[in-house]
């Protein structure tokens, strides 16, 4: 515990507020996981959250002595959040386990940080650091491996994989945001991941769809889904995908300057039922869907596509078909989608003529409308009437 580290969020009022309660109390709190981790390769720190020597009961004191919000939202596996001027911080006893079955742990409370730091699952998760801005490594490699961009387990990992199967989606979602994808994969690791795979089946498909929708949202998933496709677990969770359309897709989104598109990404993939199988929401299905759609249509021209899908719906579209082709991308494509998501058509029914009446209105508008696109949308509103006498 010798290297000292203060990130920004370290010394905010709420924050220093349930740290100097914690130390009035005479209770360890330090700061663990997601928080420290990004923190340190200067990332953002979303949740922060902390681990003590205190039991759960003692923290829920600990916080109304000094005036601060208590929920027990986890009070049974040792964890409560305490909210400061709005800030909540999960604060968790340290734990041991005690016996596991695959997915859940019994654990018992623990006032030893090196028995916390042992069931956790990857190293660079397992570093800790104190309010007064103190880093410790229980594991001892934690820091080096986060520098070094290599997910390892603590410890074996068929042992950690055995404790909670999910660990092996874990590994690869981990892998995609924070490995070295030059140095690869951990090979201990992906063999006890192939030789493990069959408890995946125990894990429910919205933590499944959970951690995929996180993965294929790093900047480049290519080379986890890869690791994934090598083992045998892309295939598992995914029958028929593969990661050929991907890659191509990925460096055009991103020679694009797109932001990443899980759904997009997910088609690229593609597989059978991956709605069912990850358990997409409704508005991801139907965005699934319609991008499905989309690469079934064919257009008179780009303008047409971002007219008729949207400009994010043809977007996808053109980039799919060109990862598809191995073309390169095509700037002036997409400049033209752009251009024909912003046309709104010219006339309605009120516009038309007396004679007509009934389903005649929608054939003429739609027959007025398909003459506008094909002119390029520079047919105005005068002359698609007379087109239509």
């Amino acid at each position: 515990m010798t290297q000292e580290f203060k990130p920004k969020w370290l010394d905010t009022p709420q924050v220093r507020d349930i740290a100097a309660a914690f130390d009035k109390a005479g209770a360890a709190l330090w700061f663990v996981g997601g928080c420290v981790r990004n923190s340190l390769i200067g990332s953002v720190a979303t949740d922060i959250d902390a681990a003590t020597d205190a039991v759960p009961d003692n923290i829920i004191q600990i916080a109304e002595d000094a005036g601060l919000k208590a929920i027990p939202t986890g009070i049974e596996h040792g964890t409560i959040t305490v909210v400061s001027e709005g800030v909540p911080i999960e604060i968790t006893t340290f734990r041991k386990d005690v016996a596991t079955d695959g997915r859940r742990a019994v654990v018992s409370f623990s006032t030893d940080i090196a028995e916390d730091a042992q069931r956790r699952d990857f190293t660079m998760n397992a570093l800790y650091l104190s309010s007064e801005g103190y880093l410790a490594d229980p594991c001892g490699t934690g820091l080096d491996d986060l520098k070094a961009r290599k997910v390892r387990f603590i410890g074996v990992p068929e042992a950690r994989i055995r404790e909670d199967y999910l660990r092996i989606l874990r590994y690869f979602r981990f892998f995609a945001w924070y490995g070295d994808p030059a140095e690869g994969v951990d090979p201990e690791a992906l063999s006890a991941i192939a030789e493990l795979q069959e408890g995946l089946d125990q894990i429910s498909s919205e933590r499944i769809g959970a951690e995929i929708r996180k993965l294929l949202l790093a900047i480049d998933p290519v080379p986890a889904a890869a690791a994934m496709a090598q083992c045998g677990v892309l295939g598992r969770l995914l029958p028929g995908a593969g990661i050929g359309l991907l890659g191509p897709f990925v460096h055009l989104e991103s020679e694009a300057g797109f932001a990443p598109e899980m759904i997009a990404r997910l088609v690229a993939l593609g597989g059978e039922n991956p709605a069912d199988r990850l358990r997409l929401s409704r508005a991801e299905q139907k965005s699934y869907k319609s991008l499905i759609a989309a690469l079934e249509r064919d257009e008179v021209s780009h303008e047409a596509a971002g007219y008729r899908l949207g400009a994010h719906v043809a977007r996808q579209r053109e980039l799919l078909r060109r990862a598809s082709m191995g073309a390169p991308l095509d700037k002036v494509a997409l400049e033209k989608i752009e251009v024909g998501a912003k046309q709104i058509f010219l006339l309605k029914a009120a516009d038309l003529p007396d004679g007509f009446s009934g389903p005649e209105i929608g054939e003429a508008l739609r027959q007025a409308e398909e003459l506008w696109i094909e002119s390029g949308f520079s047919l105005d509103r005068a002359t698609l009437l007379e087109k239509l006498l």
